[in-house]
């Protein structure tokens, strides 16, 4: 009899006994049929990484603790307020399954069953040695083995390899099989391994296998498709989350299944985990698995209410029958609605504008709690300014800073908006003033409120003081600088607006978009000055930003280029400027991509920022500008900084391919040879803005994946520019750090050229605020390297 999967402490019978033993049956580990808890984090946070259990990767770390950007021409106080707002679920929502899975047994022969001593010997051989080598090695071993080793021996090989917990080596033999002429699909082979990668956390390997099963046209099993989502669940990634939600719908709809409690929990626990910009896009998924817990007939937790109000009360348009109605649900299972359902509530209110509603949900949430939380106050503003009476909403705005005694920043924009709105002028700068008075932070989204209301008003000369009063506390701020413009055009004032354009050109924290394009086009034509509008034009045209002027203005431009030499324009053609060549340097050691077609004539570098880091909120909306011209017209299409997405590629192009033979051959990250010639400070300085961490002790890491030998080329160029640091090497990645007042030189090198709005979050040394990197790697340990010691591989060792 053929025998299933045994416990890993099962050895290895060597091939050269003669005891005969019967085939069974063995009891399979339990580790691996242990019950999967729900997850109690958020689904952002991987709890598999290449990093020890003591220790944390700086990613992650900056992942936990960094803010959003603000986009301001979109600025919403509620949303935006500094209150979390991920939905906070009770401790007691975690549910544990007991009852295990059922799954098919894998199998296998005995080695001592094999008849052929030669074959017993070399599949023992090839069971001690495979594990112990790379994917390359390992490949090289097997393809030498081709004559002989047939489908059983393959299953052997694999099943050991899993016995002894080497999974990664079981993939890479099942993967090898399949390639094999004799390959015979295994359900319950492909099963197993499925699973034993998805517990390990391996989402996308064990993606690759379930996925091999239905192309077999095969339904997975049940507990294949509850590992996957938990895998996808656990681990880090733009789209993880979009992945789950996917194998959870087919895992009902395909499979027929029905998920068990803590899967349900775990999914929608995970899709309110995150910001509620981000969570409020699940709606019908989490509307989905509601609908599956109620036919499913299992326990409906509290907070699967409060959580459907919550996401309810963030859409754009507010469903208040369908809240009316889970509310109701509520009270038929005795369940009572908490402080959040009630905070909820009233942000529907807001948005509805249901001021009966509103008051009685306040009247609730006081008999609760006497001291309400502060964004109810907020809520409640916005209730009274939709119904158009702004003085009730200052009243509660007073009573908000006599009950709690303080009054949060989103209370000042909330109040602020409301009264610009309604051109309250004196009362609007009153509480603006008692804004910046306050040392409160954040001030910006209240002066472009400020702003518009004068402008609207025409009191320009109040605009302009506005402005030069915001100069003086706040950071530069594209919006702002826009509206000014704007001012400074329809009054005539063209010196003024020129003088401010070249500011905006000039600052990289500020930088130019199609609207101040336009504006100052607008005045150069309005005044006569054709040939600087020209400059403009084809500015325009270089950035591909459309032109949107009157059209007695557009028919003016388009008589001014016609008495151009050339009539007929030829189409400007694509090329990158020294300051975009350096950049591009720079954003490749940090970890840009290029993407290559099967010819490698064509190449696209593809961006991808992470979405939950402050510096990178910042930092994409300047390469989107800095590179506006190579986008595809997709991402090119953008109105304001949150709709720049998180990922964005260029236009695949042969200008590319100077970079892709340097930085990306053979479709891999590599270490030029030449580097040491492109270390310019601009470099270094987008290098760090881009893949580098600033530690709570001040000091500066780099991330970069390549050689060893290529590392040591940029350290022995460092080192001749006076910078002197240390390499540690994590899996692929080399961490560079510059400790201690090296870092502070290396500040001083990068500063000019760093955007204005991220040097207090990346400057050396000082405290780090929270807002970057905590954790240092230790560069004292064994696995470092440096100038004189480098003996690393470019293998994965995580």
């Amino acid at each position: 009899m053929p025998t299933v999967l045994r416990p890993p402490s099962s050895p290895l019978r060597h091939h050269h006994s003669g005891r005969r033993h019967h085939r069974h049956h063995l009891v399979p580990s339990s580790l691996f049929f242990l019950p999967l808890k729900p997850l109690s984090l958020s689904p952002s946070i991987s709890l598999y990484t290449p990093f020890s259990s003591s220790s944390t990767s700086p990613q992650q770390l900056l992942l936990n603790s960094q803010e959003t950007q603000v986009d301001f021409d979109k600025w919403d106080p509620i949303s935006a307020s500094g209150f979390a707002e991920s939905f906070n679920f009770d401790d007691s929502f975690d549910s544990v399954e007991l009852k295990k899975f059922e799954t098919q047994a894998v199998e296998v022969r005995e080695l001592e069953d094999i008849p052929d001593q030669w074959r017993r010997a070399r599949l023992a051989w090839l069971c001690k040695e495979l594990p112990a080598h790379k994917t390359p090695t390992m490949v090289r071993i097997l393809n030498g083995q081709r004559k002989w080793i047939r489908q059983e021996d393959g299953t052997f090989v694999a099943v050991h390899c899993m016995r002894i917990r080497e999974n990664e080596a079981a993939f890479r033999v099942y993967k090898w099989m399949m390639q094999q002429h004799w390959f015979r699909f295994d359900f319950a082979l492909a099963t197993k391994l499925a699973d034993y990668l998805g517990k390990e956390r391996k989402h996308l390997k064990c993606r690759e296998i379930f996925d091999d099963i239905i192309n077999q046209g095969r339904v997975p099993c049940e507990s294949t498709f509850h590992i996957l989502i938990i895998a996808y669940l656990s681990s880090s990634g733009p789209s993880v989350l979009d992945e789950a939600c996917n194998i959870y719908n087919r895992m009902v709809h395909l499979g027929g299944y029905k998920p068990r409690l803590n899967l349900h929990n775990s999914l929608f626990k995970a899709l309110l985990g995150k910001a509620s910009s981000e969570s409020k896009h699940f709606l019908k998924q989490a509307e989905f698995i509601y609908q599956n817990l109620t036919s499913s007939g299992l326990e409906i937790h509290k907070d699967i209410f409060g959580g459907l109000i919550w996401l309810h009360s963030y859409q754009d348009v507010v469903d208040m029958e369908r809240i009316a109605a889970l509310r109701a649900e509520m009270w038929s299972r005795g369940i009572k609605e908490s402080k959040e359902v009630l905070v909820s509530v009233l942000r529907s209110c807001s948005k509805d504008g249901n001021v009966e509603e509103a008051e009685r949900t306040w009247s609730k949430l006081l008999s609760i709690d006497g001291s309400p939380p502060s964004q109810a106050f907020v809520y409640r503003m916005e209730v009274y300014a939709k119904i158009g009476e702004p003085t009730k909403s200052l009243k509660v705005f007073r009573r908000m800073q006599e009950q709690l005694g303080s009054t949060s920043v989103a209370a000042y924009h909330k109040i602020i908006k409301v009264l610009s709105k309604h051109q309250k002028l004196d009362l609007a700068d009153s509480i603006m003033s008692e804004f910046i008075n306050s040392g409160m932070k954040q001030l910006v989204p209240s002066f472009i409120d400020l702003m518009r209301m004068y402008s609207v008003a025409g009191l320009h000369e109040k605009l302009e003081s506005t402005f030069l009063r915001y100069r003086e506390v706040c950071h530069p701020n594209l919006t702002v600088f826009n509206i000014y413009l704007d001012l400074l055009v329809n009054t005539s004032n063209l010196s003024l607006a020129e003088e401010i354009f070249h500011e905006m050109c000039g600052n990289v924290a500020i930088g130019v978009d199609s609207r101040a394009c336009n504006s100052i086009l607008k005045g150069y034509m309005t005044s006569g000055e054709y040939v600087k509008a020209v400059k403009i034009y084809n500015l325009m045209r270089q950035k591909k930003y459309d032109v949107e002027i009157e059209s007695s203005l557009m028919e003016r431009l388009d008589y001014v280029l016609s008495l151009r030499e050339k009539v007929v324009e030829e189409p400007i053609r694509l090329k990158l400027t020294p300051e975009q060549r350096e950049v591009l340097t720079g954003l490749l050691l940090g970890g840009v991509q290029i993407r290559s077609d099967g010819e490698r004539r064509l190449h696209a570098i593809h961006y991808e920022f992470n979405e939950e880091s402050r510096i990178h909120s910042i930092f994409k909306r300047h390469i989107h500008d800095e590179f506006h011209e190579w986008l595809g017209s997709h991402d090119m299409m953008v109105d304001s900084t949150a709709d720049i997405p998180n990922s964005f590629t260029t236009i695949s192009h042969s200008y590319f391919t100077f970079y892709a033979d340097q930085f990306w051959p053979n479709g891999r990250p590599c270490i030029p040879k030449l580097i040491h010639r492109w270390l310019s400070p601009r470099v270094l300085a987008y290098w760090y803005m881009y893949g580098g961490y600033r530690t709570s002790s001040g000091d500066i890491l780099l991330k970069v994946k390549g050689s060893s030998e290529g590392v040591v080329s940029i350290l022995k160029a460092l080192k001749a520019k006076s910078l002197d640091c240390r390499v540690k090497k994590r899996g692929r990645v080399f961490w560079i750090g510059f400790l201690g007042d090296n870092a502070a030189f290396f500040w001083k090198v990068v500063e000019p050229f760093i955007l204005d709005e991220l040097k207090e979050l990346l400057k050396a040394g000082g405290d780090s605020n929270g807002s970057l990197e905590t954790q240092c790697i230790n560069f004292d340990g064994g696995s470092e390297t440096d100038e004189k010691n480098s003996e690393c591989s470019d293998a994965d060792t995580s």
